[in-house]
């Protein structure tokens, strides 16, 4: 398959390593500040809950998963779901991770423009990341015009995936931004050395987002790649 084709590997192994370079520095950060008491000794379940009501969204509901580092907010049902080392420590990590999900919350509820472009994304990617891949198979299999023809359309199924992960990232900054924003007003996080947490916390995060772009840019390439020489040998 196409994992063993040595171009592939010569892309994509800057992407592997900068993925487990990512989640090295979101694990790293997350384990050191997770064992810091944040300076009101709260839960990062309490914490939400402050901040939902002080951001004005009291029609968010609260629940608890068990998958570590799980946290997300759910748009569709309007819910904040935080793992237990987050709702349950009081920890300058949980505040941090709680407080970004919040900023998700809060662009749902403003209506923001790039979180609503994504959303609207969603189920084209979850069809192209699955037909892609099997379109370019089945054009390089096949001769002629309309293998070539089918080979792109999987190109084009993958370039939703790249555009997917570029629209996220103004969607994660701009989340983190709100949570450190949030932070400060509500008094749960004071002190420049506990703003200064927060941030290592949130900026680990937003390179695991980098990292995913870079992967899809570079599978991408590889696919463009793969299918203009298929086209160029068919045009000789």
């Amino acid at each position: 398959m196409f994992w063993l084709d040595p171009t592939y590997l010569i892309l994509m192994a800057p992407a592997f390593l900068l993925v487990l370079l990512a989640q090295w520095w979101v694990n790293s950060t997350y384990s050191k500040w997770s064992r810091v008491r944040n300076s009101l000794n709260m839960p990062g379940a309490e914490a939400a809950r402050r901040l939902l009501q002080y951001a004005g969204l009291n029609d968010v509901r609260l629940e608890n998963i068990s998958a570590r580092l799980g946290d997300h907010y759910d748009p569709r049902q309007r819910v904040l779901r935080l793992s237990p080392g987050v709702a349950q420590e009081p920890s300058v990590a949980a505040v941090a991770i709680a407080a970004h999900e919040i900023g998700h919350a809060m662009q749902d509820h403003e209506g923001y423009l790039p979180l609503r472009f994504r959303s609207a994304l969603v189920p084209a990617v979850n069809l192209g990341s699955n037909l892609g891949w099997i379109l370019i198979l089945i054009g390089l299999l096949m001769r002629g015009t309309l293998g070539t023809q089918l080979a792109w359309l999987g190109v084009a199924a993958f370039a939703l995936g790249a555009i997917f992960a570029f629209a996220t990232l103004p969607v994660e900054l701009n989340a983190s931004a709100r949570a450190r924003q949030l932070l400060a007003q509500a008094g749960i996080v004071r002190g420049q050395e506990e703003q200064a947490a927060v941030g290592q916390v949130l900026r680990a995060a937003a390179f695991t987002y980098i990292a995913a772009l870079a992967a899809a840019l570079l599978q991408l390439l590889y696919y463009v790649l793969l299918v203009s020489g298929m086209s160029g040998r068919r045009r000789r």
